[in-house]
């Protein structure tokens, strides 16, 4: 059975408080007085009351240092304010306070009847703002739910990942033809990459979308430590203040290996060099990757050397983008592609 609504009238006048007990008991209320805002609070903190009837004057103070004081108050139930009949200043001061309504106090049975109505609006304003609290609540917890799914699910997929690179590694150390080893190092590399985006995910907090800084920068160091070519250096220049779809960054990641891996074969057949990644914004969100070397140069028109997966790679990841590559005109090879993020 559903309990009869509780009011803490709040007034320091306890022949008012006992007259209005006797007569909104009688319309189904059930009603607490207090006449200091110490007791009033007090009897708040306790829980179950459901509005709140609010004097001005108070033993204690005023009215509206008790609505301040409930401020803090947790899920604290909607505030009737009861002012003098011809004192609206202080009404619309309690509204942006915080109260919910007010009444004029005047004398005989048109206050109960002001106030039983202001009580009965109020407790419809409390039961939807409890409604909306639940509903918020439920959402908070559902989407806290999907997101620890999330990193546990990226967590996997990268652990997932990591054990199948290892598996490549493995097979390729036991072969002894060369372009099979290079082959399955591409591969080794290309599931790096991948992993990489899953691997930032879940440790860090956010799941929707990858730091590029801390992305790009430990893949380049991936690649620089497993090219295993004296005298040749990767740089990368990738502000900190880029963060891009998780999709896409996988996208970029492919693109990025794919792009210094061919530099690392390609660029530098006699001696050392360096290969330089650049990211940076060109418009409003919308970014710029650029592979630069000093090399032998490619313009992107002449055949394509190896087996040409690696160019069709690139021009998927490319097209997943939404965008296009092009090559500069040199010195050495200069591949860039532009997208919105």
């Amino acid at each position: 059975m559903e309990r009869s609504p509780t009011i803490l009238y709040v007034d320091d006048d306890e022949a008012l408080v006992r007259l209005i007990q006797r007569g909104l008991s009688r319309r189904g209320y059930g009603v607490e007085g207090a006449t200091t805002i110490e007791d009033g609070l007090a009897r708040l903190a306790k829980g179950d009351i459901d509005v709140v009837a609010l004097d001005h004057f108070l033993a204690t103070g005023t009215g509206m240092e008790f609505l301040a004081a409930m401020a803090t108050t947790p899920s604290r139930p909607p505030v009737v304010y009861v002012t003098a009949a011809d004192d609206i200043t202080v009404a619309v001061e309690a509204l942006k306070a915080g109260a919910a309504d007010y009444v004029p106090k005047v004398v005989g049975e048109d206050f109960l009847e002001l106030l039983r109505r202001a009580m009965d609006q109020a407790l419809r304003v409390g039961r939807l703002q409890r409604e909306r609290e639940r509903a918020e609540r439920e959402t908070r917890e559902a989407l806290e739910l999907a997101e620890a799914r999330l990193h546990e699910m990226n967590h996997r997929v990268a652990n997932s990942l990591t054990l199948v690179s290892a598996m490549v590694r493995m097979q390729a150390s036991r072969m002894t033809d060369r372009t099979a080893v290079a082959a399955l190092s591409q591969v080794e590399a290309r599931i790096a990459a991948i992993g990489g985006v899953h691997r930032l995910l879940y440790t860090s907090g956010d799941v929707k979308s990858v730091d590029m800084h801390n992305y790009v920068t430990r893949l380049i160091t991936e690649l620089d430590e497993t090219s295993r070519r004296p005298g040749l250096s990767i740089t990368a220049e990738i502000p900190d203040n880029i963060k891009i779809s998780t999709d896409k960054a996988v996208s970029v990641g492919v693109l990025v290996t794919e792009l210094v891996t061919n530099a690392v074969k390609y660029a530098y057949p006699e001696a050392g060099g360096e290969i330089r990644v650049r990211l940076r914004p060109v418009a409003e969100r919308r970014i710029e990757l650029a592979v630069e070397d000093d090399g032998v140069g490619w313009n992107g028109a002449a055949l394509a050397k190896g087996t040409g997966i690696g160019s069709r790679l690139i021009a998927a990841m490319a097209m997943s983008l939404g965008a296009t590559v092009r090559y500069g005109d040199g010195p050495g090879c200069s591949v860039m592609t532009a997208f919105d993020i």
